[in-house]
């Protein structure tokens, strides 16, 4: 009966310091500023209706801080203090935006947008609200003289 009561303690103690720490690491990310809630998926299928099939992967919600001349993204659900992706702005182009397509709308918050980019050569889409999304692409265009801009 104490072994369990121990047991069960030990659980609920485990379960609180893993959400202390949780909310730390976001805490600490947002800390510097310049971060906006968003969404990311790598490699998307070409056709929006093929997306709920086979094509690209899933959405992934994130955080993303401006830093320099970089973009951190970090995966809202993880414990990593490192960012799961770093996008350099001279090596970003803008292809388009959309409005989010059918089940995309229940994946997405509710009033985002989606930018098609390219990085590096990998297809990516960023979704985020519109107020994230006309600082993002200012900060896309105020690359200082001399940097390739690729906005859309």
């Amino acid at each position: 009966m104490i072994l369990a009561f121990e047991v069960g303690l030990s659980v609920i103690a485990a379960g609180l310091l893993g959400l202390f720490v949780f909310g730390l690491r976001r805490r600490l990310i947002q800390r510097p500023g310049g971060t906006f809630d968003c969404s990311l998926r790598i490699a998307p299928a070409e056709d929006a209706e093929a997306v709920a099939g086979s094509g690209g992967k899933g959405w992934v919600y994130g955080v993303a801080r401006y830093s320099a001349d970089q973009v951190e993204w970090f995966r809202v659900f993880s414990y990593a203090p490192r960012p799961r992706r770093v996008l350099d702005r001279p090596a970003i182009e803008v292809l388009g935006r959309r409005a989010p397509q059918g089940s995309e709308e229940l994946a997405l918050l509710s009033d985002a947008v989606v930018l098609s980019c390219v990085h590096r050569g990998t297809r990516l889409e960023l979704a985020m609200s519109d107020d994230a999304l006309t600082g993002f692409l200012a900060w896309l265009e105020a690359a200082p003289p001399g940097q390739r801009v690729n906005v859309a």
